[in-house]
């Protein structure tokens, strides 16, 4: 056992309440070795004192340790299915949608379902929770400014209606963003909300162990109303999603019973 490594563990969870050991521990151990020989330290425990002590240096920390990761529809094809055959289900005869943007990120993921959704006939009130653990993308997410690379597979009708150009990039438009909520939140120790219709959790569940995938499941179980979807990513198929009270809709696309 590594117990420098351990003690790193022990010293962050009581710090910031992040329990690394739902982490996959080759994973993290190897990105977080990289950073700590960044900054020239020899040990976890003398990295921990350090940035215990300097903010900038565990805002860093923090930033390496989630994934931000994300673009506009990303995987093309499976926004597709969400926008066809998904969403269509959800909303039937109902007139409003609530949604759950899990580990968002820089915010393009919740930007893409709100503009996905104020585009379909009927639906007069929608709204989106967007949560991730990092306070700083959080921010960048609020501001909702973006370089071209990050919308590039954005339709241009898109583009030309909900978005406004900049100098170095483009900006969500005031249309988009008011139906969006951004909160910090710790997936694997913070209570969830409760009759959510869509929870789109991508590309975030493949950094757990599996004890830590099959809590959240659950969680994201209870917290969708019946009928409700969970939508994960490419890499991420549930395989027993009945142990979750799940049922397969679409590849990707998980029904509650």
């Amino acid at each position: 056992m590594d117990l420098d490594y351990e003690g790193f563990k022990k010293n962050i969870l009581l710090k910031t309440g992040i329990d690394l050991s739902k982490y996959k521990e080759a994973q993290m151990k190897r990105r977080l070795i990289a950073l700590r020989e960044k900054r020239s330290f020899d040990s976890f425990s003398d990295y921990y004192q350090s940035l215990s002590n300097d903010r900038n240096m565990l805002d860093e920390f923090l930033d390496r340790m989630t994934i931000n990761v994300s673009e506009f529809y990303r995987n093309p094809s499976r926004w597709e299915v969400l926008e066809q055959k998904i969403l269509p289900r959800l909303l039937g005869d109902r007139l409003s949608l609530k949604a759950w943007s899990a580990a968002c990120s820089t915010g393009e993921e919740p930007y893409t379902l709100s503009m996905m959704l104020s585009e379909f006939k009927g639906i007069t009130n929608f709204s989106i929770l967007a949560t991730d653990l990092d306070e700083q993308v959080l921010e960048h997410a609020k501001n909702g400014f973006y370089f071209e690379k990050a919308v590039q597979d954005v339709p241009n009708v898109k583009k030309k209606r909900y978005f406004s150009k900049q100098e170095l990039g483009l900006k969500v438009s005031d249309e988009i963003k008011k139906h969006v909520t951004f909160r910090k939140q710790n997936l694997l120790s913070d209570p969830f909300g409760k009759d959510f219709d869509l929870i789109v959790c991508r590309n975030v569940m493949i950094y757990f162990t599996e004890e830590a995938k099959a809590v959240l499941y659950g969680k994201f179980s209870k917290a969708l109303r019946p009928g409700g979807v969970l939508f994960v990513g490419s890499t991420e198929q549930i395989f027993n999603p009945g142990l979750y009270g799940l049922e397969s809709e679409e590849p990707f696309f998980y029904r509650k019973k």
